[in-house]
């Protein structure tokens, strides 16, 4: 389909607006528990919101580091990728000024490398919270099983878990952008872009090429040489493509969880 088709058409509006939605409703909720103290609030609201997302909008990003890692195993169209990264980027920070005038501390928003830790050693836990994260989003979406919603918001809660006395337990930039922004604090920003983005990504190739029913050598020689991966997954007897998987269609036409 060319550019001014996909602009024109309903799906795709639906698509970046299903993001923006959940983007905003994933990062408000995870903003609004972190008022409380310790990890495990924001740990539980993240998988909680995660899981009922998964359910109710067809499974969005609400990621950038999913998103990214979609674009990279050459699951999702560039443009659809470039729109659902500005449209999470956008309802994050709308989640992060809204949670700034609701609460009375705004320095509890921002996802901060410990104390007691390096940023080395929280770039580490993110990258590992998020493998794992993007591990269960990508092999959820390929089973198509109703407790999709379920292992998605267990991944969260996990890594959010795991990451969080390190790191903050972030798992997605959007949500360390938008409180970034609003607050102006900035300290290891980088963190919580490369780790969550290297993470996703590693997760992503591993599962696509390595783990899933259909992985095969031609589909890796497809996506290193940029060609269509569609077209090698539809030769292959495995059902490895979005159709023979029963991946549920989404907005965006190919979604990957919520997180």
């Amino acid at each position: 389909m060319a550019i001014g088709e996909e602009l024109r058409s309903g799906c795709f509006w639906r698509g970046v607006l299903a993001e923006a939605s959940a983007t905003f409703i994933f990062v408000g909720v995870v903003l609004g528990a972190s008022a409380a103290p310790g990890p495990v609030a924001p740990a539980l609201a993240g998988g909680l919101v995660a899981g009922a997302l998964a359910c109710t909008l067809g499974a969005p990003q609400a990621n950038p580091a999913l998103t990214l890692a979609l674009l990279c195993t050459r699951k999702l169209g560039a443009l659809h990728g470039a729109a659902g990264l500005l449209a999470q980027c956008a309802g994050a920070v709308l989640a992060s000024t809204a949670a700034r005038l609701a609460l009375p501390d705004d320095a509890s928003l921002v996802t901060r490398v410990s104390a007691a830790g390096t940023a080395g050693q929280a770039l580490a836990w993110e990258t590992f919270a998020t493998f794992q994260l993007a591990l269960a989003a990508f092999a959820a979406a390929d089973r198509a099983t109703p407790q999709g919603g379920l292992a998605l918001g267990s991944a969260v809660a996990a890594g959010a878990l795991a990451a969080g006395p390190f790191s903050g337990g972030s798992m997605n930039p959007a949500r360390s952008m938008g409180p970034a922004i609003v607050t102006g604090i900035w300290d290891d920003h980088w963190v919580y872009w490369l780790g969550p983005v290297l993470g996703a990504v590693l997760a992503g190739l591993s599962y696509e090429f390595v783990f899933a029913p259909g992985a095969s050598r031609e589909k890796l020689g497809a996506c290193l040489s940029c060609r269509d991966v569609a077209l090698v997954e539809t030769t292959s007897p495995a059902p490895s493509s979005p159709s023979a998987r029963g991946r549920p269609a989404t907005p965006a036409e190919q979604g990957q969880g919520t997180a």
